[in-house]
């Protein structure tokens, strides 16, 4: 926990400015409140003396004094809750914009055992227990440590031997507050586990509306929500079940030590040692002196909240990144297109490889098609072009540039992207097809839309090309959304372009209206394409057929046709359910 603390607090110099201004008002303000109880012992003193002329006018000096300082600590207090506040949500602003960035530059491989909604619950609610942290505990502490420090020293001079009485019930308050952390601290970040588990699967059910309504699945997904929810609560209930334990035992142990200063105190009164003026003023510092102490159960609490929520966050911060631009790493400049795989395996688990000793080369403005049975290895090749994973054997190169010597910026640059299950961004399809080229103008817009072959689709819709296309392109049909995206790809003007499935999901009509999109880009740009639909790619340059992970037939249609190996085949029962001819 200490090392945790150490890296949190290296996290808040960014804002020590605030928070110096902030820990000199609190210094101040605990320097008011020490003072005031001094002042008003002074007062009661005067008064068992009895009042004269002066001593009126004393009086009345001192009620001045005691405004002034009640004003300046309403201006202290002010300041030093208002600047700790400012700089520690500015602080956990930062640290969820630096998990967002470090989440959104990860592997792909990282997300693949990870709920959406639990990564978004680190980024929203984890970091918000910062706030804790940043704008009680540290303020607090300091204000606690020098008031019963200050206290202390005052209660000393008053009288030793009471202030050493009152001394006795801190140990156990220690020790109870050392018990507490340890039993509660776990149950807090179950809690918070729980909370991201909730997320992720309210994600999923949100996203898989349809689903859920389409299969009659309401009632069974509200249980396990359900679930979700009460897991979250029960184990939050279990960490305030321990804390309402451990809050009235201080606040009783506390008046342990009230008691034995009352009693010990009329002891002292009785033999004369101790002044009527002395005991009031006693009385009053001794709220001071165990408000420090009962408020160590509020700091405890705090701290195990807002540490079980800083791990969740520094787990993702300290999370290793498997795909770096490597030393020495250069920008990938003038890309042709030309690409080539030499000996290539990959695995996404040790001992099962998913591609082996993959080789080809494509030619720049040439069209290559990958086909083969579904989990064979098509997608994870291109993906690897994009070096969203490494080959754990061989080379890849583009214009005989080893991709793991370019820069990832520049590397991806170069390549754009069509996938079947395609991604829109909720906004207008302008935006969605300039998504790239943040500074397209709408005549740019409108080229790629009528080279993808969706121009007069948009220009059919209310708003044209202003039209909200909802939440992942909800309002589009597929096609649609395919041609768009296909549009997106071709504003960006990158060299290589990849194609996974993108006419899987499409009626005939609009799989011809894809295929002229894509003819229209072909021989300008290299195309490596995946298809179900051989009907597609029967004009690729070259086609490999991809069977275990290896390749096991390469050539055109025609050739390949002659072979009479698995394409022939995939290509008869395709004729043959269509009822056509590719």
């Amino acid at each position: 926990m200490m090392k945790t603390l150490l890296r949190l607090s290296r996290e808040a110099t960014r804002y020590k400015k605030l928070y110096l201004i902030a820990i000199l008002s609190t210094l101040c303000l605990t320097f008011l409140n020490l003072t005031a109880p001094k002042l008003l012992s002074y007062m009661t003193g005067l008064v068992e003396q009895g009042i004269d002329e002066q001593g009126l006018k004393t009086v009345g000096y001192l009620t001045l004094a005691l405004l002034a300082l009640y004003l300046l600590r309403v201006l202290f207090r002010f300041l030093s809750n208002y600047l700790a506040h400012k700089a520690a949500w500015f602080l956990v602003g930062d640290l969820r914009m630096r998990t967002y960035d470090k989440l959104e530059r990860m592997h792909l491989g990282y997300f693949h055992d990870k709920q959406t909604g639990d990564l978004m619950s680190r980024i929203v609610n984890d970091t918000r227990d910062f706030e804790l942290l940043y704008a009680h505990m540290i303020p607090e502490t300091i204000t606690n440590f020098v008031t019963f420090a200050g206290v202390l020293v005052v209660l000393l001079t008053i009288n030793w031997k009471l202030a050493l009485i009152t001394c006795a019930p801190i140990p156990l308050i220690f020790l109870s507050g050392i018990v507490f952390s340890k039993k509660v601290r776990p149950y807090f970040r179950i809690s918070q586990k729980k909370m991201g588990e909730l997320n992720g699967k309210l994600q999923d059910n949100l996203s898989g509306i349809h689903e859920i309504q389409s299969f009659g699945r309401e009632a069974y997904e509200t249980g396990r929500v359900n679930e979700r929810n009460f897991e979250h609560i029960k184990a939050m209930l279990k960490a305030l079940k321990i804390s309402a334990v451990f809050h009235p035992s201080v606040e009783f142990i506390s008046s342990l030590g009230t008691l034995l200063v009352v009693g010990f105190g009329g002891y002292l009164a009785y033999l004369e040692s101790l002044s009527v003026a002395d005991i009031v003023a006693f009385l009053l510092y001794l709220g001071l002196f165990y408000a420090p102490v009962t408020g160590l159960a509020n700091l405890l609490e705090n701290m195990q909240q807002s540490m079980a929520g800083a791990e969740r966050v520094l787990d993702v911060l300290d999370a290793p990144n498997e795909i770096n631009d490597r030393p020495g790493a250069i920008e990938l400049t003038d890309v042709k297109g030309r690409v080539a795989f030499e000996h290539v395996s990959f695995s996404y688990n040790e001992g099962i490889e998913i591609l082996r000793d993959v080789s080809f080369r494509c030619e720049p403005g040439k069209m290559l098609a990958l086909v083969g049975p579904t989990g064979v290895g098509k997608t994870t090749l291109t993906q690897l072009i994009s070096r969203f994973y490494e080959p754990n054997e061989g080379r890849i190169t583009i214009d005989g540039h080893d991709i793991s010597s370019v820069t990832i910026e520049s590397l991806r640059r170069n390549i754009s992207p069509v996938l079947q299950d395609t991604f829109l961004f909720n906004g207008t399809i302008a935006e969605n097809i300039g998504y790239a080229v943040p500074d397209a103008d709408m005549s740019d817009i409108e080229q790629a839309a009528r080279a993808a072959n969706i121009h007069d689709d948009i220009m059919a819709m209310p708003d044209g090309y202003q039209t909200q296309v909802g939440e992942r392109g909800l309002r589009l049909s597929g096609g649609q959304k395919q041609r768009v995206a296909i549009a997106r790809a071709i504003l960006r003007r990158s060299p290589i372009i990849i194609l996974d499935e993108a006419t899987a999901s499409v009626d005939v009509e609009t799989e011809r209206q894809i295929q002229k999109a894509i003819s229209g880009i072909a021989g300008r740009r290299t195309i490596i394409a995946i298809a179900h639909r051989l009907s597609t790619i029967r004009n690729a340059d070259q086609i490999l057929v991809i069977e275990n992970g290896r390749i096991t037939e390469r050539g055109t249609h025609d050739e390949l046709l002659a072979l009479n190996g698995s394409y022939a085949r995939m290509n008869l029962i395709q004729n043959t359910n269509e009822g056509g001819i590719a």
